[in-house]
């Protein structure tokens, strides 16, 4: 009877904790679940949120929805601000303490931008759904300023839009950035034409898609460029204003600008007072316990593991999973009374990433893919790790019809002070 009483404490509710909890049904435990926000969200797709493709119910569910058939889970909106380890408390901004006898830290990254927190304001990152909607509405109000603006200078640098960080979302960004003033919004404006557009990519190594394979990397270059993306390589940004961005000895007026150059981990390793790498990932043991504290796993993006090649395992969305149901699997073995440490082994599924609505680039090991065919693929894939047939259904004609007719329908602007318009 008294492991019933086992007390789990899961913080994040993202891929990582999902599957931790959702490996974890039947077990002799008792579960709470504590997130800031009420929703799980398939980040894969939050840019198609921030560039009117999708809305934001399409790609989010509410925590306590998929969780309402498992009795021994207890769902808590909450913010921790600190763990008492030798008191095994998980601490709360209410003052609050829930105690554990085995606690997950599954807590993400957030942005990181190199020491200049203060470029956050002007160029911001995309990691929540307030992220998307901020970007979609700083992109959709640049297209109706620059409607009303007659300086050509200052219309143009309107209708320049400057992404930092040319990795997979830096580089769907700009794909679809294009997309979006090139088809959806073509015709509906009087004074400005909105295939004007100026998208850079600016990246400070020196290809886009780092983690591809060179030739992927060549033909996602050449595949933006056919867009009418332009493409800044070797070149770090070292300002970022109001104005627009410098890199190198170049200046760049744009009035809107977005962060996907780095990320950072969640503050899991300052409430551990834990060490920790340079991006702030908790260093973890080998079966992702945090050293001397065998009960505190750390996983997904806030944790630092290496691979048997000394490579870190990347922070994407099949680790997290993947580490999940790991530390599940141990649990279950402790409470069996098997306490053998298992190492973690990542199995690397592959690299994706589209460009725009009929590009994309795939490399699975065993399968590399390019163009058309990679994109349906891409989709296919992100279609299947959607929850719920009513979003899947709901993205699949969605992105049917944008295919189809290049018309997006969440062009909305909306959460901004309306008078500032």
């Amino acid at each position: 009877m008294s492991e019933i009483n086992h007390q789990v404490v899961v913080v994040g509710a993202g891929f990582g904790g999902l599957e931790f909890t959702r490996a974890l049904a039947e077990a002799p435990v008792r579960i709470t679940m504590i997130d800031k926000r009420n929703h799980h969200l398939f980040q894969p797709l939050l840019y198609q949120v921030a560039t009117t493709a999708l809305a934001t119910s399409e790609i989010a569910w509410p925590i306590r929805h998929l969780l309402r058939k498992r009795r021994d889970v207890t769902t808590l909106l909450a913010n921790v601000v600190g763990i008492d380890r030798p008191g095994k408390r998980v601490m709360l901004d209410d003052g609050s303490a829930l105690a554990y006898d085995t606690l997950v830290l599954a807590t993400g990254a957030r942005h990181a931008y190199f020491g200049h927190e203060e470029w956050e304001p002007f160029a911001p990152g995309l990691k929540t759904l307030e992220d998307a909607t901020t970007i979609r509405r700083r992109i959709l109000l640049a297209f109706e300023q620059a409607e009303r603006e007659t300086d050509p200078v200052k219309r143009q640098a309107l209708l320049t839009v400057a992404i930092v960080g040319g990795g997979p979302t830096g580089v769907e960004l700009a794909g679809t950035i294009v997309e979006l003033a090139h088809d959806t919004l073509r015709g509906e404006f009087r004074n400005i034409d909105t295939r004007s557009i100026r998208v850079v990519l600016i990246e400070a190594g020196d290809r886009v898609l780092a983690n591809f394979a060179p030739e992927h990397s060549d033909y996602a270059e050449k595949a933006l460029e056919r867009l009418g993306v332009t493409i800044e390589l070797g070149r770090a940004v070292t300002r970022c204003d109001a104005d627009g961005v410098v890199f190198g000895d170049k200046e760049l007026a744009a009035k809107t600008i977005l962060w996907a150059a780095g990320v950072a981990a969640s503050p899991a390793a300052e409430w551990l007072g834990a060490e920790a790498d340079r991006a702030g990932r908790v260093l973890v043991a080998p079966d992702l316990t945090v050293p001397g504290n065998p009960e505190i796993f750390v996983i997904g993006d806030a944790a630092h593991v290496l691979r048997p090649d000394g490579r870190p395992v990347p922070g994407v969305a099949p680790a997290a999973k993947q580490q999940g149901k790991h530390v599940a699997a141990l649990l279950k073995a402790r409470l069996a009374g098997d306490a053998t440490p298992r190492p973690f082994r990542y199995r690397h599924d592959g690299d994706l990433a589209t460009i725009g609505k009929r590009a994309a680039v795939i490399d699975l090991g065993w399968l590399k893919l390019t163009g058309w065919p990679a994109w349906w693929l891409w989709g296919v894939a992100h279609i299947y790790f959607l929850i719920g047939f009513r979003n899947r259904l709901a993205v699949s004609l969605s992105w049917l019809w944008i295919y189809a007719t290049g018309q997006r329908s969440a062009r909305l602007i909306t959460q901004g002070d309306e008078d500032k318009v």
